[in-house]
């Protein structure tokens, strides 16, 4: 695929997908949809890709939908995604409920962390939200948006929000789409930690780098598998599971060469 609005590489088992319009504070498009959704395709097929990092080109993550496509639904007489090709559809076929724009992440065997860079409204909050990690600049705005434009929360951020930070906090994001200062969002915990600008990437791929050398493959996959799956279960199906994936992890390399480096006092080479 002809990339327009996404910029995608792969570096030290990290892949780093970059939103792209930065004249518009990468305001998402269909367009942009459709070649994120193909470039996390990419990285969840590649075997040299071990952690996936999301941001933005210049001052801002993204500032939700482009207000041309927000104008378009009024004109059109309704909600038009603006999506024109098939997508791609990585993390599909784990469970029913993962099947779906964005919840996806959840079905992804590879841990993304979102580095947010400036401001995240909307749809580009449902984004970072859907990530498994999330560092911000100092100052980055945060917003749900969607109040002061009539419509709904967005993309089951009214699932996802009040599992992150609980109900109270989402609840004050969702109705009142008031904007929230990275800082206070690292005090309500929808973000791990708070950087200076200049730092931010820097800090999420060195992060980045150390779950894909310090951590094993399958044991990121799992984990993540187990987090996603027992948020819709209850704690006797997550205790059983935890122990049927304990006896098979036990036989694999990863546990061998985790075993094996712990001994012998080096890093694990997985």
């Amino acid at each position: 695929m002809e990339l327009k609005t996404i910029l995608y590489e792969v570096a030290g088992h990290v892949a780093t997908v970059t939103l792209n319009r930065p004249h518009r504070l990468n305001a998402w498009t269909g367009r942009m949809h459709t070649e994120y959704r193909w470039c996390i395709a990419q990285a969840e097929a590649d075997p040299a890709v071990r952690v996936i990092v999301v941001t933005g080109a210049g001052r801002g993550f993204c500032a939700g939908a482009d207000s041309a496509a927000l104008e378009g639904h009024i004109e059109k007489g309704g909600y038009d995604s603006g999506i024109r090709e098939a997508l791609a559809n990585p993390g599909y076929g784990v469970r029913p409920e993962f099947d779906q724009n964005f919840a996806f992440h959840f079905g992804l065997s590879k841990p993304v962390i979102a580095a947010i860079n400036g401001p995240a409204a909307g749809v580009g909050l449902v984004l970072a939200c859907f990530a498994d990690l999330r560092f911000a600049a100092a100052g980055a705005k945060l917003t749900t948006a969607h109040g002061k434009i009539g419509l709904p929360a967005e993309y089951g951020l009214s699932w996802l929000l009040p599992r992150i930070i609980g109900l109270t906090h989402a609840n004050d994001m969702l109705l009142s789409s008031r904007v929230v200062l990275s800082e206070e969002a690292a005090a309500m915990g929808l973000v791990n930690a708070v950087l200076p600008a200049e730092e931010l990437l820097p800090h999420t791929l060195a992060y980045a780098r150390n779950l894909a050398s310090a951590v094993s493959p399958s044991s990121l996959r799992e984990t993540k598998r187990q987090v996603y799956t027992d948020l819709h279960g209850d704690v006797g199906t997550a205790v059983m599971e935890s122990e049927a994936l304990l006896n098979r992890m036990t036989t694999e390399p990863d546990y061998r060469e985790g075993v094996a480096a712990l001994v012998e006092k080096r890093p694990p080479a997985f």
